[in-house]
């Protein structure tokens, strides 16, 4: 089974505007990181949730549109894979059908205590990457 996507609305605020009236490109970095985190929180138990902390390592951004203040857009959250501490994600930012960027990004887990990498547990990954029958 493919992993779920997950939806996680934006809002566009003023300060997001840069100074040719469109979203700035650092504006997207904050939107997926916050998209993947809930991702992670609305699937994960709260144990591991309060075991683990997400750091990102790579954002590579393909920008297809520019945004303003008055759209409405949405990140659709994909978990790609899952190896030892790192896990690789695919979102894409959409206003209405529209792609206006597409991000793919590494993550690493750490242990909340040590804040050492940390592999994820298999039962934790298979909620969020189903076997195929």
């Amino acid at each position: 089974m493919p992993a779920a996507a997950h939806l996680h609305p934006i809002a566009i605020e003023p300060g997001d505007i840069d100074f040719m009236g469109h979203v700035n490109n650092a504006s997207y970095l904050r939107w997926v990181q916050e998209a993947v985190i809930a991702h992670w929180r609305s699937i994960a138990p709260p144990t591991a949730i309060a075991e683990h902390l997400w750091i990102a390592l790579r954002h590579e951004i393909d920008y297809r549109k520019p945004a303003f203040l008055d759209d409405q857009v949405i990140a659709t959250v994909v978990l790609e894979r899952v190896q030892g501490a790192r896990a690789f994600y695919e979102t894409v930012i959409r206003r209405g059908e529209e792609v206006i960027a597409e991000v793919r990004s590494s993550w690493c887990c750490l242990d909340a205590a040590t804040l050492r990498p940390a592999r994820i547990a298999r039962d934790i990954v298979e909620r969020f990457l189903p076997r195929a029958g």
